[in-house]
């Protein structure tokens, strides 16, 4: 057995889910590969840096090391340890707090590169509150992508609009509209100046004691300056935006978990760079349920939504909104490739330039 102080680690999130699925994890120690030092408990992960974590038992931050059989475990299993995990510290004889075990979490949210390997962002968060700001980072596509990213992970979405007070009601509202076009009508859409004390009472709803919420957007979206308003006090340093894009300098660096006044956490992160959703075909239909809906009215059954005649999706359907959704599904499907298939679609794709080529030259009359 372990040590869990379910009142002290209530206040960094602690749920009577998780606080019941650490207590089966560890009262089967038979299967795991060893048993417990004496004072290993249960804490929560805050930080992840390059060789270290920082961890907080609900009094006091510690700075760990993760066993070597851990990460070699979690690595076979294609994932690691994020920001929000939940896992099981001891200090050995010399001081040295080190993590054996990862709870397993409730829900977790993860990222592809472009070589399709998976990087974990967040564990064991509630809700998901989507940061777009209404000024030049305002991008329909890309909210899609961190609303694929985020649905199917047990995860709640909440779209936040920032920067309300830069613009004028007539964009505010066409905002909206737009978004309200492409977004499911199950996800909330909110508008809010993030350095107001009003954005913190319309997100309310979201940050009662023991709650988990992560903030997720593009740099120079207002996540940090929200951070703080939400904190009430200057957890994350901010910058501004370059003028000519609305983007920022990347002042968060890394995830990092903070506890509220009001007893909730939030996870605060970087803007992602690349921004590929860990999905498949099933959930990212969820996503794009309108075009599924319509694609049954098409004249055939196999209908691409490209030039087909008779096609109720391109009919129905904005243009934007159906090439995002040809680009995520060319992405989704060549995450299932082996690297065999990948290196055969890449001749295939050489051979067809080739092929255009060679015609453009006949065409213009070349030898």
């Amino acid at each position: 057995m372990i040590e869990i102080d379910v009142e002290r680690l209530r206040s960094m999130g602690l749920t009577p889910a998780m606080a019941a699925e650490a207590v089966s994890f560890s009262t089967f120690p038979a299967s795991l590969p060893e048993t417990f030092p004496p004072g290993a408990r249960l804490m929560r992960l805050t930080e992840v840096h390059r060789e270290t974590v920082e961890l907080h038992d609900g009094e006091h931050s510690h700075s760990a090391r993760v066993l070597p059989r851990l990460m070699r475990a979690l690595d076979d299993d294609d994932t690691g340890l994020a920001v929000g995990d939940w896992v099981i510290g001891a200090a050995d004889a010399h001081g040295q707090c080190w993590v054996h075990e990862r709870v397993p979490p409730l829900s977790h949210i993860a990222r592809r590169d472009a070589d399709g390997r998976r990087h974990p962002v967040v564990s064991n968060v509630d809700t998901a509150f989507l940061v777009m700001g209404l000024d030049d980072d305002f991008n329909p596509r890309r909210l899609e992508r961190y609303l694929i990213l985020v649905q199917g992970s047990g995860v709640q979405p909440v779209v936040v609009l920032t920067k309300a007070d830069a613009v004028p009601p007539q964009a505010l509202d066409e905002a909206r509209a737009q978004l309200r076009g492409r977004l499911p009508a199950n996800v909330e859409l909110l508008a809010v100046n993030g350095r107001s004390a009003e954005a913190a009472q319309a997100l309310q709803p979201w940050l009662s004691a023991g709650q988990t919420v992560v903030l997720m957007g593009s740099s120079g979206a207002g996540k940090s300056t929200l951070t703080n308003t939400l904190a009430g006090t200057e957890l994350q340093d901010t910058g501004a935006v370059r003028e000519h894009d609305s983007r920022g300098k990347h002042t968060t660096t890394s995830r990092s978990l903070h506890r509220l006044p009001g007893g909730a956490c939030v996870i605060d992160t970087p803007g992602l760079r690349t921004l590929r959703p860990d999905t498949d075909e099933a959930r990212l239909a969820l996503s794009f349920d309108d075009i599924a809906t319509l694609a049954l009215q098409c004249r055939f059954r196999d209908c691409r939504h490209e030039d087909e005649p008779g096609c109720a999706v391109r009919e129905g359907v904005g243009a934007d909104r159906v090439r995002n959704y040809h680009k995520l599904l060319r992405e989704v499907r060549r995450d299932t490739l082996t690297v065999l298939e990948r290196h055969q679609q890449l001749s295939q794709w050489k051979a067809r330039g080739r092929l255009a080529r060679e015609r453009m030259k006949l065409k213009r009359g070349e030898d």
